[in-house]
């Protein structure tokens, strides 16, 4: 199978170009014809030297890697084209022609090549498990299963968007309090090394004892002038030690147990959490799959090895023949009221419906508590401000001060 490059012009009259796959160029036309496209040259693509795709080494290494809003839109688009009648693989050439991102159309290429051989779509989405996801890819793999692969697209794109806003929303309440911490951080360095470093020369001057509180800043300045090389290669090499043991089994678990025991943060984390747990399992049950294969899966999509955890544990519970109810009250994660909905839900046989509320629920409880996320900060960055201030201006001016009394007693004097 060989590359083409072609130029065509779409409905509207608009010129429009890409690069097809095809045994011939006449496959090309058809592929082309297929998306509504009317060809006007079609050509085998020339190679350059010894790099793919004719692109450069700077483009490839400056290459935009495939982002969530990428998968966003591609579900949608799927979701399209399958609800309309397209067959797949006429699909996924359509995608390919008009994809803008260069690693967008390697993978439609790569897919389209998998689908080509005989592959199923969830087998070919498997080769890039990097970038779907366990969750996606048992999702497909259900979807092809139970011939409801349209709906599946429609739910993965929703879930795929809540994931995004949440993510979003959570960026935008921590931005301040991040920009605040950096400018505090880089205000507190300059001092240190080149504010109090000239007073301290003034108050050498003075022949007498300072204050306790100047005595502590002139000490931290000079200690941080004299360690500041290993300060900071201490910062940079236990911010990659941390860094190394979170990527652990063993550190993931605890940091991920200790970000929901943070003040503030924390319920918010939790909630969020268990809002992705509740929809990707009511997604999983409606769409037909087993509850212990639904929980398997869900267990590794909800981005929380604590709380992923304890989903394993009402997995084995439901194994062992408990009910779904009692094995989430066991896990100790879940409110009253959402254990009440899962019992009702279980016994009514509308389990699917009410995860779907459990997760709205959950959703808007993380809504709103990021939406008071910077109120709460606010008053603690400004506390915190008040107090470091408060420090500089006392240890700066006291001794200052304590030179102007002295100075007037001798005068009265």
């Amino acid at each position: 199978m060989a590359t083409y490059a072609w130029r065509g012009r779409n409905n509207l009259g608009e010129a429009v170009s890409g690069e097809l796959e095809a045994m011939t160029e006449t496959g090309v036309a058809d592929q082309l014809m297929a998306i509504g496209v009317a060809p006007i040259h079609i050509a085998p693509k020339v190679a350059k030297g010894d790099l793919t795709d004719g692109e450069s080494w700077f483009q490839r290494l400056n290459r935009k890697p495939v982002v969530v809003e990428d998968l966003l839109l591609f579900s949608r688009q799927m979701y399209t084209l399958n609800k309309a009648g397209v067959p797949i693989l006429r699909a996924f050439a359509g995608l390919q022609a008009s994809a803008s991102k260069p690693a967008m159309v390697d993978l439609f290429k790569d897919i389209r090549s998998s689908l080509d051989q005989g592959r199923e779509l969830s087998a070919a989405m498997a080769r890039h498990s990097d970038l779907f996801g366990g969750f996606y890819i048992s999702m497909i793999r259900v979807g092809e299963m139970t011939g409801k692969l349209t709906d599946v697209f429609l739910r993965l794109a929703e879930h795929l968007e809540f994931e995004r806003d949440v993510r979003e929303r959570i960026k935008q309440a921590m931005r301040y309090p991040t920009f605040v911490l950096a400018a505090m951080a880089v205000a507190i360095t300059v001092l240190n090394i080149f504010v109090i470093p000239v007073f301290a020369k003034v108050f050498e001057g003075f022949h007498t004892e300072l204050p306790l509180i100047t005595r502590g800043l002139l000490a931290f300045s000079s200690w941080m002038i004299a360690w500041w090389p290993m300060l900071l290669v201490g910062g940079i090499g236990g911010a990659y030690a941390v860094r190394n043991y979170v990527h652990t089994t063993e550190g993931r678990y605890r940091w991920d147990a200790y970000k929901l025991r943070l003040p503030i943060v924390g319920d918010i984390v939790q909630k969020a959490t268990l809002a992705r747990f509740a929809r990707s399992f009511a997604l999983a049950s409606q769409a037909g799959v087993p509850v212990v294969q639904a929980l398997t899966v869900v267990a590794m999509t909800v981005d929380n090895a604590y709380i992923g955890s304890r989903i394993e544990q009402m997995r084995d519970g439901i194994e062992r023949g408990e009910s779904i109810s009692r094995c989430a009250a066991a896990t100790g994660v879940f409110t009253p009221v959402v254990l009440q909905m899962i019992n009702v839900g279980e016994e009514t046989g509308e389990l699917d419906h009410l995860l779907f509320e459990i997760a709205e629920m959950y959703e808007r409880d993380t809504d709103y508590a990021i939406k008071g996320l910077s109120a709460s900060i606010e008053p603690i960055m400004l506390a915190i401000i008040g107090v470091l201030v408060l420090l500089l201006a006392l240890g700066v001016f006291l001794p200052l001060w304590n030179m102007g009394q002295a100075a007037m007693g001798k005068g009265g004097g």
